[in-house]
């Protein structure tokens, strides 16, 4: 990557809600799933999950997740930077 580029875009969502039961991933209602933001690299998603994840500490069946779009997007992409 030439050094005047942009840095590489890799999106990143963050969503959360109420699980049905700590041991699985299910939400309990779809309805209620929350999405919190899209960011362009893993330390803002990483900010913003954090964030949200410590508003909710109370509730233990609250869960916040990054899913890593550009892996959704674009699999065979390399998300280590170039040297």
């Amino acid at each position: 990557m030439p050094p005047d580029s942009p840095p590489q875009q890799l999106l990143h969502l963050v969503i959360g809600g109420e699980l049905t039961d700590l041991a699985h991933t299910t939400f309990k209602d779809l309805d209620e799933v929350e999405i919190v933001g899209l960011y362009p690299n893993y330390a803002s998603a990483y900010a913003a999950w954090k964030a949200k994840a410590q508003q909710t500490v109370d509730n233990a069946h609250m869960r916040y997740f990054i899913v890593h779009l550009h892996r959704l997007l674009d699999p065979g992409q390399d998300t280590k930077p170039a040297r």
